[in-house]
């Protein structure tokens, strides 16, 4: 017999190895196949194995749960999904809103257009970095599933957090600003190129904008936020052309 479960905490190679393990360890078990983008991972069994002591099987940092069929005449699945849709986001939300708060606080007795956006942009590109950075070693596998340039080159995902921090400093400190623009055009629209395909192939992959310290998943939300920036960086290398 075969069954489906959802695994979260995944977010890396080492991690898909980790819970094929721990599984396989498991008296009953003849096969397991683990789904590292959709965090899905099929159980063939001889003989029917608890959810509870597949869970027990798993180190604490990954959550194991049963996945369940839609029922298609159920009215309220739309709401539901969408409810758990805007729970997943709160944490990226909250932040944007807060960036912005302090962008505009920053100018609100002298406005200016350009000056709120660099400080936005400087703000954005610092606050997450640092979620980055709050696991160097996860995050690059988790870029790459969806990042063109970070499957090519592996490299470019453990450079990226610190990119980002460079990017952030050059605006807040207003250094070679030309620079931090054109930079910010490139690498973000090679990120938004992905997460555009990832969203068109309707896979189910977490958003690594955050790092993988918050479980993001990945949403038309991540293609706003990276064409918000683009289009702020688009405005002011016009204004300053």
């Amino acid at each position: 017999m075969k069954h489906t479960y959802i695994i979260d905490g995944m977010t890396c190679n080492n991690c898909k190895a980790s819970v094929e393990k721990y599984i396989n360890a498991l008296e009953n078990v003849s096969h397991v196949s683990v789904h590292l983008e959709n965090g899905e991972t099929e159980v063939t069994m001889d003989k029917h194995i608890s959810t509870e002591l597949l869970k027990k099987a798993l180190p604490e940092k990954f959550t194991l749960s049963e996945k369940k069929e839609k029922n298609i005449f159920s009215s309220n699945i739309t709401i539901d999904e969408e409810k758990t849709k805007l729970q997943q986001l709160k944490p990226l939300l909250l932040i944007i809103f807060y960036i912005t708060t302090a962008s505009l606080l920053l100018h609100y007795k002298d406005w200016s257009w350009n000056e709120f956006m660099l400080d936005f942009m400087g703000l954005f590109y610092i606050v997450f970095s640092f979620f980055k950075m709050l696991d160097l070693k996860g995050f690059p596998e988790s870029f790459k599933m969806y990042d063109p340039l970070a499957k090519r080159i592996p490299l470019y995902g453990w450079l990226y957090p610190f990119i980002e921090t460079v990017l952030g400093l050059m605006f807040l400190m207003r250094f070679e600003v030309d620079i931090a623009l054109v930079v910010t055009l490139i690498v973000l629209g090679t990120t938004t190129i992905g997460v555009l395909k990832t969203l068109l192939d309707k896979k189910h992959i977490r958003c690594a904008c955050l790092g993988t310290a918050l479980k993001l998943p990945m949403t038309e939300a991540t293609l706003i936020e990276n064409t918000i920036m683009m289009a702020m960086a688009i405005l002011m290398l016009l204004n300053i052309s």
